[in-house]
């Protein structure tokens, strides 16, 4: 479902490729953290996801490397306070 949800948005296919290398590189390195409950799992993957659909529209073209680390650097970032 995740993978999915890069692949529903409007990206050419260098980018798609990209963004599929950043999420699959960050989900190798979370995975074992995240445990083995479905809900969780599927939680934790939707928000890699939605990371790095985020990173991908800030206009910075990004190599898989670096969107890998920006994500995992985000993923693991403490919430902000509203």
């Amino acid at each position: 479902m995740p993978k999915k949800l890069i692949g529903s948005g409007s990206y050419d296919p260098d980018t798609l490729k990209i963004l599929y290398e950043a999420y699959d590189n960050a989900w190798e390195q979370i995975a074992p953290d995240v445990g083995e409950r479905p809900d969780a799992i599927q939680a934790a993957q939707m928000k890699l996801a939605n990371i790095v659909m985020a990173l991908a529209t800030n206009g910075k073209p990004m190599h898989a490397e670096a969107l890998t680390q920006a994500a995992l650097d985000l993923m693991f970032e403490p919430p902000t306070e509203l």
